[in-house]
């Protein structure tokens, strides 16, 4: 850090110079990174509902249906000759359209009155959007164009799955434009009254811009090999205004606080380099750890998540560990231009000291009180019901949801539900017939169609008819059964087991949106334990090289498992359970996507991690120089508490920015993400911590006799250098002062 900090000082301008050519070119080429997200990558290639769908577009040249067109009528019923005319155009109209096929309808198929609801005012048509995801999102969005608004005596609405995802597509664009105009003002004033001048409330704003634009570069890079999700442009460039916010308050705050104590403007840059400098680079790297481990799981949607997650964190360590000193260097005195109210005495510090100093008091009363309050916000995590994102996702006024609502209300079967079911061989037809009134017998099972007619509860309900060919082919068949049920709820989930375990006289694949939801549970329990282990090995790593103690890991972990499930149990009481749905303008579905603990586990701790470095670090310091603990803590309080607490209520106040999407998926990791951080910071940093560590006393910095030394070799130590004893003769660090 001394090396960094004398060239910062040496090549300050050519530092500055270098980050806006390299800003302006990751604007230019990021720009275009929007275009080329994904709406999709939630399933893998390997899961047999992956290849049940492989097998049924190569097989058949088939597949469930993504796009259903509503008609409705506007007198009548679907089945009178001027709305039936008027709806067998627009199913031409779509059949027409490039890039889609396998268009059916009630008109074109009369015989198939599933399609039509059950008042007779309405009716569905029924295709298939081809090609990758972007092909198929470019359609559906054309169709809709070409579709959507009255059609004669009917009214015309498209939704289905890839009218859903270009449907997300453009809403999470336009709320990515409002959650910037909502949060960059409130956080450019809150930064004037923090740091007191209007050129010191810009630094935190500049960290933050090289993080959000070297992230859309990033993404716009990474398009090129993989998937990246649109759902990550929110919360990383969200995530990277928030940490350039956090990591910008410590860095400059420490730089004042060594130009007060009398330090020379260079010597003060090393300073903060030495002490903050290395707090953010401690940040950082857990940050990025918890982030990287969700590439862990075989999910595109996921992995996005890691690489952009990583970069964005890594992005903002270095506009606050390099860019920032060297303005701070050109600025000097400058950083107090235009400066809104006269400098504070120190009755903040003094207010965390004695805030401090009072848990202190009460340390046992304080635990017992925040711990019980902590289980009773994450008491409704224990009835969390895992389902899986589909339409309503979006606003009720959506294409798509419109659809979808008509769909579960006034339609016996969603078309767009069917699991199908792929014969990997050859079965004769009384086989295959036996195994298909098995199937529509299962709770939850409309019906099931195969070549050899249509079944439902337990019996052959129709011959074959001409759409039975849809299901031969020369070496195997296919078997399509409609659910009654909702596929992405629970009741979905035990009908994909249920389907699978049915005994088959020959080997099947089982696909669909339920399978797809068994698969994913599936895969996340596999692959979340190695996930958890690389965060806990990691944390506990970087807090002993940083302490050299084991019992400030072991309390930060308990801590965090604290604070996180609070945050999961608010997050099903308000999205699972549907309190506060009419005030924050989502539609409840009673389950919480199956990758949304997940996501928030490793971004909610690595957040958590952000304050506790923050915190402990200067506890340390403290602790080191006077080799008291509970003054230690008091004065590490008394330096990092408003520190702590405000950058919590900035980056709270970004991440509530996102309550305001349209997308429910948005909505949860935008209000999952403010209220980690807001219990974080004043329950368990600001509480929590310093009362526990009255409890523990001196044993907090115990470690065994070799890890002393291990620590002594490797550790990272934040003060200046001293010379340290042969490793083996005890020192009492904070007894001989630094």
């Amino acid at each position: 850090m001394n090396f960094l900090a004398s060239l910062l000082v040496r090549r300050a301008w050519a530092v500055v110079a270098a980050t806006l050519v390299l800003v302006a070119v990751a604007g230019v080429f990021g720009a275009s990174a929007e275009s080329r997200l994904s709406t999709g990558g939630f399933t893998d290639s390997s899961w047999e509902s992956s290849r049940a769908i492989a097998e049924l577009r190569d097989q058949f040249h088939t597949t469930t249906p993504n796009i259903v067109v509503l008609v409705s009528a506007h007198d009548g019923v679907v089945t009178d000759a001027p709305i039936a005319r008027a709806g067998l155009d627009v199913t031409r109209k779509l059949a027409a359209e490039p890039g889609v096929g396998g268009v059916t309808s009630l008109w074109s198929t009369p015989g198939d009155l599933a399609l039509a609801s059950s008042d007779g005012r309405q009716a569905l048509i029924v295709g298939e959007a081809g090609g990758d995801e972007n092909t198929a999102r470019a359609t559906a969005s054309r169709v809709a164009t070409d579709l959507d608004g009255s059609e004669g005596p009917v009214t015309v609405t498209a939704g289905g799955q890839a009218i859903a995802e270009a449907n997300i597509a453009q809403q999470s664009a336009s709320d990515l434009r409002r959650a910037e105009l909502i949060t960059v003002p409130i956080t450019a004033a809150l930064l004037v009254v923090l740091f007191g001048s209007a050129v010191g409330a810009m630094l935190p704003l500049i960290v933050g811009g090289i993080a959000i634009v070297g992230t859309l570069l990033l993404m716009r890079v990474l398009t090129g090999f993989t998937e990246v999700s649109v759902f990550a442009l929110n919360v990383t460039t969200g995530m990277g205004l928030g940490l350039g916010v956090d990591y910008s308050l410590l860095i400059v705050a420490r730089y004042r606080e060594e130009l007060r104590a009398g330090r020379a403007p260079q010597r003060a840059l090393a300073r903060t380099l030495q002490t903050a400098g290395r707090t953010v680079l401690f940040s950082a790297v857990t940050v990025a750890i918890g982030l990287a481990s969700l590439a862990i799981f075989p999910i595109a949607f996921l992995r996005s998540f890691a690489y952009t997650g990583t970069g964005v964190v890594a992005l903002a360590a270095f506009g606050a560990v390099v860019v920032l000193p060297a303005v701070l260097h050109i600025l000097g005195p400058r950083i107090e231009w235009g400066r809104v109210r006269r400098r504070r005495s120190d009755s903040q510090g003094q207010f965390w000291y004695k805030r401090a100093s009072a848990v202190m008091r009460h340390p046992v009363v304080t635990t017992l009180v925040v711990v019980a309050l902590l289980a009773a916000m994450g008491s409704p995590f224990l009835h969390i019901a895992l389902g899986d994102d589909d339409e309503r996702i979006l606003p009720s006024s959506a294409p798509a949801s419109v659809v979808g609502h008509a769909l579960r209300t006034s339609f016996a079967t969603n078309p767009a539900w069917t699991m199908p079911v792929v014969a990997e061989e050859a079965v004769p037809d009384a086989t295959l017939s036996a195994y298909a009134r098995r199937l529509s017998a299962l709770p939850g099972v409309a019906r099931v169609d195969a070549r050899t007619g249509h079944f439902a509860r337990g019996a052959s309900v129709a011959p074959a008819d001409p759409s039975s060919v849809a299901f031969r082919s020369p070496s195997s068949t296919w078997l399509a059964v409609t659910p009654a049920i909702d596929p992405l709820s629970p009741d979905g989930l035990n009908l994909a087991h249920a389907v699978r375990s049915q005994p088959a006289p020959f080997k099947v694949l089982v696909g669909g949106a339920a399978a797809t939801l068994a698969d994913a549970r599936d895969s996340m329990l596999s692959h979340l334990p190695l996930a958890i282990t690389v965060v806990v090995i990691a944390t506990v790593l970087m807090l002993f090289l940083m302490v050299g103690a084991v019992l400030v890991p072991a309390k930060t972990l308990l801590l965090n498992v604290l604070s996180l499930s609070a945050t999961f149990g608010a997050l099903v009481f308000v999205f699972q359970d549907g309190h506060l749905a009419g005030q924050l303008g989502f539609t409840p579905t009673g389950t919480i996507s199956i990758r949304t603990p997940v996501l928030l586990f490793c971004f909610a701790f690595g957040l958590s991690m952000d304050y506790e470095i923050f915190l402990i670090s200067r506890i340390k310091e403290e602790y080191d120089r006077l080799g008291d603990n509970r003054e230690a803590v008091a004065r590490g309080l008394q330096h990092t508490g408003r520190l702590v607490t405000n950058a919590a209520v900035l980056i709270a106040i970004v991440f509530l920015a996102l309550v305001t999407s349209g997308v429910t998926t948005v909505k949860i990791m935008g209000l999952g993400l403010a209220l980690a951080v807001l219990v974080d910071a004043f329950l368990i940093r600001a509480t929590l911590v310093p009362a526990l560590m009255r409890l523990l006393g001196d044993r907090n910095w115990w470690a065994p006799r070799p890890l002393r030394r291990l620590h002594l070799l490797i550790g990272i130590w934040e003060r200046e250098p001293l010379a340290i004893l042969d490793v083996g003769t005890p020192v009492n660090l904070g007894k001989r002062g630094s």
